[in-house]
């Protein structure tokens, strides 16, 4: 799930969507655009996913949608060979496969809104209207021309390009990056390991001085960008002990990797210990030792950081982990993924209510079925296919084998068996004989007891599994707090502080 600090960024994931599969509907106005590319923007011709973007909302282009909880209808189609100059024509009722949220074209009503087209030629960008290296088309009204499918009707032309965004080293915060030979070999093109690191105020002064590491996971849709600093961190830490502090990048085409070795994102987390952490030891004055190494993560970074500690115990000396993604699958937002049921994801287990997958407060804010629909019309990267990512083996299609039918919603035990692997309570539960010694004072988990995602069920029972494993874990259940009003600047500076405790214990200042 999503760090507080990406909600703005990616507020683009959880929604009501509506798949239209040539069938036929009611049909409420003959809506056609007609979409080209110039040359200029992808010169050969383009097999993947043409979208169309609509939106009321006139301080923002429609491409930068649809937003999680505030969602405006798209279309999606996927073509083959598309030539540039050549017009593909997206018809309300005549057009097949075509993918449409959050009900048919056929059947929204478009008056008043805005049109934008994107063509998705990055395959390896997870983000669809804002990813580096697609194309977009400049933003239209809606006008009686494509209600009418007349002659006339401008056609949208797909001219412009996302330009990569580029990161701009400040006195505090560098740039590192490099070519990772683990993951370059397993996906058979070059791959980056990025990540922005933050400079101690006494860095420049103190040429001598060494300092610990704190390594900051974002949630879904965070990337390294969210670390960069213009300015010193202001920390008055027990005896002057400062950190470098580390914005991790988790992002990969197909979401977020959560640096778990995965049969679909490759060796990531492999590459983090044995790849970046030398790499960062090499550039940078680090105390380049384990026990000043430490963890932090919010949301999916939150499952991510108590992940790589639990599988590399010796390689970091503590996580502090935030409001995590599932970390026990018998409770997976409220589904037990071990229980065989006709419909686990879109009804309750009484098969009367469609299955809540966010709320705001005490009123549903998301629904299941909804969002994964949403996600299907997308295509790859969403929240619930970077799970299927992660956790799934890779099909014979070469895409993540699917944990459940996304027809019928029933989930396939087989698939789930594999998932085991993946369950952190478990994997605590299998190897506590060994990894208890390792794991000693080393674990933290902080939750809020009405997270915004249902995660706190999953986090109750890792609660209940470690003390009867006798551990001394800290997992903690925050009365009153959700997924966001759980991350408050006085959690950060009594996390700073723990792991300014925890450093000294092992370390002279």
């Amino acid at each position: 799930m999503r760090s507080r600090a990406s909600v703005s960024v990616l507020t683009s994931c959880w929604f009501s969507v509506c798949l239209v599969f040539n069938c036929r509907v009611p049909v409420a106005a003959e809506h056609e655009f007609r979409v080209t590319f110039a040359e200029s923007v992808h010169a050969k011709p383009f097999t993947g996913r043409v979208y169309l973007f609509f939106s009321k909302d006139a301080r923002k282009e429609p491409r930068l949608g649809p937003d999680w909880f505030r969602p405006e209808p798209f279309v999606a189609l996927d073509v083959t060979d598309w030539k540039p100059g050549s017009p593909v024509t997206i018809h309300s009722s005549k057009t097949e496969r075509l993918l449409a949220f959050p009900k048919p074209l056929a059947e929204l009503e478009l008056d008043g809104l805005r049109v934008q087209a994107v063509a998705r030629f990055n395959p390896w960008e997870r983000v669809v209207g804002n990813g580096a290296g697609n194309g977009f088309s400049e933003v239209r009204p809606v006008t009686e021309a494509d209600a009418t499918a007349a002659a006339d009707a401008k056609p949208l032309v797909i001219d412009h390009v996302v330009a990569p965004r580029k990161f701009e080293d400040s006195p505090w915060s560098k740039l590192l990056e490099f070519r990772s030979e683990l993951l370059s070999r397993f996906h058979g093109r070059d791959v980056t390991q990025r990540g922005c690191v933050t400079l101690p105020a006494s860095y420049e002064k103190s040429p001598e001085r060494r300092y610990p590491v704190i390594f900051t996971i974002p949630g879904f849709g965070g990337t390294h960008f969210e670390g960069r600093r213009t300015s010193a961190v202001d920390e008055s830490n027990e005896r002057g002990v400062e950190f470098i502090r580390v914005m991790l990048d988790p992002s990969c085409p197909l979401g977020h990797h959560v640096f778990a070795d995965s049969a679909n994102n490759g060796p990531v987390g492999t590459a983090l210990v044995t790849e970046f952490l030398p790499e960062l030891d090499r550039r940078f004055r680090t105390v380049a030792q384990p026990t000043a190494r430490f963890l932090t993560g919010h949301s999916s970074g939150g499952w991510s950081s108590l992940w790589v500690q639990v599988t590399y115990p010796g390689a970091f000396g503590g996580t502090w982990s935030t409001a995590p993604d599932p970390v026990d699958f018998r409770d997976f937002q409220r589904i037990n993924l071990y229980q065989a049921s006709d419909n686990m994801y879109f009804t309750d287990t009484a098969g009367k209510e469609m299955r809540p997958l966010a709320r705001r407060g005490d009123q549903v804010a998301l629904w299941y079925r909804d969002f994964d629909r949403m996600e299907e019309v997308l295509g790859p990267g969403g929240q619930l296919h970077s799970f299927e990512a992660v956790f799934s083996l890779k099909g014979d299609d070469g895409r993540p084998v699917r944990l459940w039918d996304r027809q019928a919603g029933k989930t396939d035990q087989a698939v789930a068996k594999t998932w085991e692997q993946y369950d952190i309570r478990l994997v605590l539960e299998r190897n506590w004989s060994t990894l208890a010694p390792k794991l000693r004072g080393k674990l933290h988990v902080i939750m809020g007891d009405q997270d915004t995602f249902y995660l706190e069920g999953a986090t109750k029972l890792l609660k209940e599994s470690l003390e009867k494993l006798s551990s001394d874990a800290v997992v903690e259940l925050v009365p009153g707090k959700d997924h966001f009003t759980l991350y408050t600047p006085e959690l950060l500076r009594r996390i700073r502080a723990e792991m300014t405790t925890e450093f000294l214990r092992n370390h002279e200042p």
